[in-house]
Parts: structure tokens; sequence; C-alpha cells
């Protein structure tokens, strides 16, 4: 032959055993075939039986798939699996978790992973890049040296819904939510206003600043933020001065995100989305004034940072203020909880009083009775 089987057999394997046949089918003779195409009589047996048991259909390639696989995942558990992926977006450990702790079904995150690969659902990680001289949350150990900061339109018609939306504009609550997401615990704190401008964002970087040197936290930190006007615009020359006269004394640092990179600002993007789910659809409709909100929020701020689990990337299920505890073992629960306000009703006050001078002396006792209040 000038071709051997399993030089042909490589290029198309199906004309390969036809061929194979076809000369058995002349020579009548298994050891002949075999040695005129330099393979086994077993080969030859193998395909003969099949073209004479199915015709040329018994040449193709049969599934190696197992009959029964006594280890798979029972059906039921996976229709389960795959309707929270697809009704919540749940990832695989919140799948786990909920699914031991409503139902106490115990499910490993990798046969979870397996579930949603095989139904299409399973998400494609995007690589990263390095861009000075922003900062990936990955790449910090220490709490509180990267903040993504950023702020969020509560009036979201598309997210909230007509029925919603038409009832915090009627009430005339704060139209916008700032968000300080500490990068590595995902700890957050809040505040809002009524119009979205750079004296209300000097004003939260000194509130929160404030809150953190009071506690005795003095790490450098970065605040990481988009391209907003609220944040100082993309104007370096007035970038700079504002980091100067305005972070600096807090010993904290201007940074900016690259633009249209939202991974950059993924756990603060991914907070507002948790906001949404589960602080403003289910409770806007029965918040009436600013100072219920304020008091919603301070409820909200409280289960978010002290009770709720958290299921990112190395938080093994801990609330973001016990994460913050395996490094800062010393503080108090109050720490986690900076009551939210009302920056219009603080930022006019804090220009007046040349910014700094104003929040520095903000120490235990005025945390306390604020949060009494």
């Amino acid at each position: 032959m000038e071709v051997l089987y399993q030089e042909m057999y490589k290029m198309k394997r199906v004309e390969a055993r036809k061929r194979l046949v076809k000369t058995y089918e002349k020579t009548r003779s298994i050891s002949k075939t075999a040695k005129l195409w330099g393979t086994s009589r077993l080969v030859v047996r193998k395909w003969i039986r099949r073209y004479q048991r199915s015709g040329e259909k018994g040449l193709e390639d049969l599934s190696r798939r197992p009959k029964r696989c006594p280890w798979r995942t029972p059906l039921p558990i996976e229709e389960k699996v795959i309707s929270m992926r697809k009704e919540k977006g749940y990832g695989r450990r919140r799948i786990a978790w909920f699914l031991l702790r409503e139902d106490n079904i115990e499910i490993s995150e990798n046969t979870i992973t397996h579930i949603l690969r095989r139904a299409g659902l399973r998400r494609k990680k995007k690589q990263r890049k390095v861009f000075y001289p922003a900062k990936w949350a990955y790449d910090e150990d220490t709490p509180f040296k990267l903040a993504q900061v950023d702020t969020k339109d509560v009036y979201d018609k598309g997210t909230l819904g007509t029925i919603i939306w038409t009832h915090i504009t009627r009430k005339h609550l704060p139209r916008y939510q700032w968000t300080f997401c500490e990068a590595r615990t995902r700890l957050r704190f809040l505040a809002y206003s009524r119009k979205l401008h750079l004296t209300n964002g000097l004003c939260f970087v000194a509130l929160v600043m404030s809150w953190l040197r009071c506690f005795g936290i003095e790490e450098e930190t970065f605040w990481q933020e988009d391209w907003g006007e609220e944040f100082g615009g993309d104007n370096p020359e007035k970038l700079r001065r504002l980091n100067e006269k305005y972070y600096r004394p807090y010993r904290a640092v201007l940074d900016r995100a690259p633009k249209g990179r939202h991974g950059y600002q993924g756990r603060v993007e991914r907070s507002h989305r948790t906001d949404d789910e589960e602080f403003y659809i289910p409770l806007l409709l029965s918040i009436k004034n600013e100072k219920e909100l304020l008091n919603y929020a301070r409820k909200w701020l409280y289960w978010y940072n002290v009770e709720r689990p958290h299921f990112g990337e190395g938080m093994n299920r801990k609330p973001p203020f016990e994460k913050l505890k395996e490094s800062y073992s010393n503080l108090p629960e109050q720490f986690a909880l900076l009551p939210p306000v009302i920056l219009d009703d603080v930022s006019t006050f804090w220009a007046v009083g040349d910014g700094n001078d104003l929040l520095t002396p903000y120490n235990d006792s005025f945390g306390s009775r604020w949060l009494i209040a």
C-alpha cells in the first residue's frame, strides 16, 4: 500500500476504515489485509465486525461517555445551582453557602464550577494588565493602603423600576451616594448628597480620613477615584493642587483609575449592585424623608460591615470588619459604623472653616454622640 493505515487514520479516520474494509472484501483474509495496511489483525477484525453490524455508520467514532456515573451530582441539585446563577447571579461560593444554609445540601465549590460549565454559565475571567499609577486591589495585603472611591446615582430608574423611582423623586430623597470601599477587607463608609460637586467630594475625604486617624489608622491611603468632576476632573495641575492641599494633610494620596478600565474599581462597583439588590429595592418604598434614609443607611452599613458574610476572593465568608480585625485586633466595633451624613449640610460649613482644620479634632466623644443621635 502507498499509504499505511496509521498515516491515513491521522488524516481521515472514517475514510481509512472504509478502505480497510474494501481491501478485506477483495482479499477475504484478515491477516493479509492487516499486512497490506501495516496494522494489526485486531484493528481489521474490529472494523469488519462494526461494518457488518451497522454498515458505514458503524465506522464512525462512538461516544466514550460512560453509561452511568455514580458520583454525579443529582439532577435536582444541579437545577438548583443553575437556577441560583440565572436568577440571582451568585458565584460558586455564595451558591454553596446558601445551599448548605437553606437546604442542608453540602456541595463543593469545584463541583458547582463543573455544573455551571456544563450549563454554559461559567464566567470568563479577563486578563489583568498593568497600568501605572493605578493599583489593583489584589496586590494590596495591608488594609487602608488602597481605597476604591466612587459615587452612585441612586435615581437609577432602570434598576429600581418606575414605582420606586417615582416614590423617591416625590419624597426628594438625596440623589447621590458617596462610597469609600477599603480594597483589602471591603469595609465601606457611605455619605449622601443632593448635588454632585467638588466641595462635597473634598468634605467626604476630610470626613473619612479624620475618622481613620481618630481610631489610630496611620497608613498612607491611596484614594483611587474615577475622572468625575466631583473628584477634581482631569486637569493635572488642578489635581496636583487638590492633592497637596486637601489629601496630603491627612496622609492620603489622590489616585486615578484609568478611563474605561472598570476592573480597577471592581469592588466598589460591585458593592453598588449589592446596595440596589439588598437595600434600595427592598426598602426605599418605606422611606419617607431624609432622616429615615440616614437611619436605614446606618442599619444597612452595620449589616454590611459587621454581620453580612462576604464571598469575595480571600474573604472566607467573613464580614469586612471581622476580616479587618485580623490586622487591627484592637479596633472597636464602633469603627465600622461611621454614620452616613448628607454632605450638602456639612460641606458649606467645612469650606468656610478652610477644610483641613474643621474635622481634625474629630474625636471619640464626638463620634459617640453622633452614633447615639
